[in-house]
């Protein structure tokens, strides 16, 4: 029995030193150590000895035990050393080879436009206010004096989700939802997405963004409502910028307008891109309605207010000399690179 312990050990401890993986290191310690290993089954052996000799071959077979996992532990360690060695050797990184170029993005232009109009409201002293897309229709038409018979509440200019809820089609419910919550004077723009049931060409799209103002206040006259787009137009589109008011016709707002502005490219002489004529359409705009006002808890007797809106798609058309709306929203890199 001593005789094969001492076999045992030396073939191990020999083993073991020539190991040259951890995984064969491991596939020793389960031969000899294991539960199935060589040792295990001398000690499982120890049945067949005298009283006297399983003392004696018990505490020999614990010492070369011990002897074999300090040996392992070792060897495990010198392995795991050699392979960290070997691995830093093939992972070397060579500082002074170039870098690949990271190209940079950039802001969408849509993006641009709206970060742009938020910065020169916020100076004007008008806060940002956000509403749901998804939206009652009583915000979104009744509120706004849209007669049931008008023709925007027609489906084949609405999204309907069912006979209550709409995609709103303007960002004018935000303006009735802050009208009904918050005590005037009110100062507000509302960016955000819109949807209306068009068919997409180079001028229209289902889903497009717009930017809408408005301010509620006493003795507030179209004069402060030219004032502030003159300003407006002035910081988007250039110092030189003029602006002109067209009668026209809303729901919501009475006396309405459209409000043009002159030419930024070739400054009202006439060009491409205002096709000749000097002016550019902008927005639509006009004092609140009274009805507006009463339908949102407001005293039309007491206070006045003037309400304007705008494509973002359009400016940004105008602005960078875009002449497909569906430019920007096909996400083509080599067209947004440009800006």
């Amino acid at each position: 029995m001593e005789e094969n312990i001492k076999n045992i050990k030396e073939s191990s401890i020999k083993e073991i030193t020539e190991s040259k993986d951890l995984k064969n290191l491991n596939d020793l310690r389960v031969k000899y150590l294991g539960k199935k290993g060589e040792l295990t089954l001398v000690l499982r052996g120890m049945g067949k000895l005298s009283p006297e000799e399983r003392p004696v071959i018990g505490s020999l077979v614990n010492k070369v035990r011990d002897e074999l996992e300090n040996l392992i532990q070792e060897k495990e360690k010198e392995l795991k050393k050699q392979e960290l060695q070997k691995r830093l050797e093939n992972e070397v990184i060579d500082v002074t080879e170039p870098s690949k170029k990271i190209e940079l993005g950039s802001k969408h232009p849509i993006t641009q436009i709206i970060e742009e109009v938020e910065e020169i409201f916020l100076g004007m002293g008008y806060k940002i206010a956000d509403g749901p897309e998804v939206e009652k229709a009583i915000y979104n038409f009744d509120k706004l004096n849209t007669p049931p018979d008008h023709p925007a509440r027609d489906i084949q200019d609405t999204f309907y989700i069912n006979e209550e809820l709409v995609l709103r089609s303007q960002t004018s419910p935000v303006q009735a939802r802050v009208m009904e919550n918050e005590k005037p004077p009110i100062k507000i723009i509302c960016p955000g997405t819109v949807y209306r049931s068009d068919s997409v060409d180079a001028t229209h799209s289902p889903v497009f963004h717009q930017v809408e103002g408005l301010v509620i206040d006493k003795n507030i006259s179209m004069a402060d409502l030219k004032g502030t787009l003159e300003m407006f137009a002035k910081k988007c589109l250039g110092e030189n910028t003029k602006i002109r008011f067209r009668p026209h016709h809303f729901p919501f707002t009475e006396p309405s307008a459209e409000a043009d502005v002159s030419c930024f490219v070739c400054g009202g002489k006439g060009c491409r891109v205002c096709k000749g004529e000097g002016w550019i359409e902008l927005l639509g705009c006009g004092m609140v309605h009274p009805n507006v006002l009463r339908n949102c808890g407001i005293d039309p007797e007491e206070y006045s207010g003037f309400a304007f809106g705008f494509g973002v798609e359009r400016i940004a058309m105008a602005k960078f000399g875009i002449d497909d709306m569906r430019l920007l929203f096909e996400n083509d890199v080599r067209f947004l690179k440009q800006f």
